[in-house]
């Protein structure tokens, strides 16, 4: 047995665009549709890298966020 969980499948992006959209009260142009699929692509590979960053379980949101 490995310590690995096996990867979940990728996501349906063409599906969940076509899907949230009228859950959001969007009227999505189908002109639109492989722009805003591209973009969940980027937004997805950019939330695995943060959920890979590893964190110690000592660590707590910060209370206060500047730039």
């Amino acid at each position: 047995m490995s310590d690995h969980a096996a990867a979940p499948p990728p996501p349906d992006l063409d599906a969940y665009a076509a899907a949230a959209a009228p859950v959001l009260g969007l009227a999505l142009d189908p002109a639109w549709h492989e722009a805003v699929v591209a973009n969940l692509r980027v937004l997805h590979a950019a939330a695995a890298l943060v959920a890979l960053f590893p964190l110690p379980d000592t660590a707590e949101a910060a209370p206060v966020y500047t730039a």
